[in-house]
């Protein structure tokens, strides 16, 4: 039946859903949380292909290989921290090579070539905002069709071969071009040792994803969309303070307990919003509540770090978070209507 209404849709109509998320990816993860700033774009634009290829082309891969096997949001997740684990330790490495922020001037929680702490950080950080937030919205924009894959095989052939092109961009760009030129540290080649480590992981999420999907048997008392939405806002905002507290912030702090209380914090909420989601009463109402919230608190908690920004970047940052809380507010009344009806 898809295939059907595939051939009667417009060309830009069957693949918006694709497109959304490609976009969506890359603007959640850098563009309105300011990981990549006016600035960067004006000084290299190749930047912005980069990132909604390698970010927004996993997601929507990932995204089409769960709905097609017809796994459930657990995979997703899981899904979500492959890409994850592949940015951190095989194409950037940036929590294998030691940091290039350090806002005290000293090493903070690294141990066996890891920064733990802002390992922990990007792998959750990423995981939520190139894969699960971005396929959240998509689905809440196109509600008839959540359980389409969105990518078609001429797509996926273009995204299959314009990934690695992109990745290897990416790599090149950060760890030959940014490290070296603008934080004037030399190239940090990670051990054979550590890439295979990096690879073993990735499989395993993979088998996990696919073989054994989790499955959360039951459901919990249900919180309102506002609830969730305040608790959306105090993570992504916590979340912020601990990759600040990777950087470097307070080195004095105990890094092994900073790492404790992050391990902590996402355990409650794996264990409490899997459980919410299998309610029957969970509807669009709810996953709305949790992105407005999630995505309202981690854009004012990231705008902190402004501070003594080029006013180009804090404009940009501006606009772009006011464009996205407008749009939020739209998508909001129309799931709100959707629901009345």
């Amino acid at each position: 039946m898809a295939a059907v209404a595939d051939r009667k849709r417009s060309f830009f109509s069957a693949i918006a859903p694709a497109l959304l998320v490609m976009v969506l990816a890359p603007c959640f993860t850098e563009l309105l949380l300011g990981g990549t700033r006016l600035s960067a774009i004006i000084g290299f634009p190749p930047i912005l292909f980069m990132e909604t290829i390698v970010w927004g082309g996993s997601a929507l891969m990932l995204r089409a290989l769960a709905r097609k096997l017809g796994l459930g949001w657990g995979s997703l997740l899981l899904f979500g921290l492959i890409i994850a684990v592949a940015e951190e330790f095989v194409i950037q490495q940036t929590s294998f090579a030691p940091l290039v922020i350090k806002l005290k001037g000293v090493e903070w929680a690294r141990a066996g070539g890891i920064n733990y702490v802002y390992a922990l950080w990007a792998l959750a950080y990423e995981a939520v905002w190139v894969v699960l937030m971005p396929t959240l919205v998509a689905e809440m924009v196109f509600p008839d069709r959540k359980t389409e894959t969105w990518l078609s095989k001429t797509g996926l052939a273009i995204v299959g071969i314009l990934f690695p092109i992109g990745s290897m961009m990416a790599w090149f760009g950060w760890t030959h071009i940014a490290r070296v030129q603008t934080f004037h540290l030399p190239i940090y080649n990670p051990s054979p040792a550590e890439f295979a480590g990096a690879l073993a992981v990735i499989a395993a999420l993979f088998v996990w994803a696919i073989k054994f999907p989790p499955r959360f048997l039951g459901s919990a008392a249900l919180p309102g969309p506002v609830v969730l939405g305040l608790g959306g806002a105090v993570w992504s905002t916590l979340w912020f303070g601990m990759v600040v507290l990777a950087f470097g912030l307070h080195p004095e702090l105990n890094a092994p307990a900073v790492f404790a209380a992050g391990l902590v914090l996402m355990a409650a909420i794996l264990l409490a919003l899997p459980r919410w989601g299998a309610n029957p009463g969970w509807t669009e109402r709810h996953s709305f509540g949790l992105f407005f919230g999630t995505l309202t608190g981690a854009m004012l908690a990231t705008s902190v770090g402004f501070q003594g920004a080029a006013l180009e970047d804090i404009v940009f940052k501006a606009a772009t978070n006011l464009i996205a809380l407008v749009l939020m507010i739209l998508l909001g009344r129309k799931v709100s209507q959707a629901s009345a009806k």
